[in-house]
């Protein structure tokens, strides 16, 4: 029998992780919130950020838009910034999943979320080295990371930003500007 090509037995491979998941949170009950590969290019997620996987995941239902008293559990009410400001329901279907990620304290789709963000870009108001964590915001038909990310603040606060940090918004749980 050949063997196939690295690409595909990578796609196989993540393929039969996705659905051996998918029948593990099946058989468990939590289907509804469990992550499941979304692409057959992508391993499943780990429980935490330390040994997350390198590829996307996404959820296997579809991700209901935030309710108020929900988006109140994934950003702050109000401003901790002079930054622009945007509502928890303004930002992308996969951005809502990341702030839910964080909140829940993961699985992460890729190792590297969680770790610190420097803020070398000097946006952010400036704190100590490991004050703000980032996390992606997975990029439907990216094959890497993509430049959309939410950074995370050890007070709360939630910013975002989809140009890979030239400019960032904080994230509100209501309305703002």
């Amino acid at each position: 029998m050949p063997v196939p090509p690295p690409a595909l037995s990578r796609r196989l491979d993540a393929l039969v992780a996705a659905l051996v998941g998918a029948v593990l949170l099946s058989g468990c009950g939590a289907a509804a919130t469990g992550a499941v590969s979304s692409s057959a290019s992508a391993p499943a997620a780990s429980s935490s950020a330390a040994g997350a996987s390198s590829g996307p995941t996404a959820k296997a239902t579809t991700t209901p838009k935030p309710t108020p008293s929900d988006a109140a559990t994934l950003a702050p009410a109000t401003a901790s910034t002079e930054l622009s400001t945007m509502p928890v329901s303004a930002l992308p279907k996969q951005g809502v999943d990341a702030l839910r990620l964080i909140r829940d304290g993961g699985p992460f789709p890729y190792s590297k979320d969680g770790v610190t963000f420097s803020n070398r870009e000097g946006i952010l108001p400036a704190h100590t080295s490991g004050w703000y964590q980032e996390y992606t915001v997975i990029t439907p038909g990216s094959s890497d990371r993509g430049a959309r990310r939410i950074i995370a603040g050890k007070d709360g606060a939630r910013f975002y930003t989809d140009d890979h940090y030239a400019s960032f918004r904080e994230v509100l749980s209501g309305a703002s500007g």
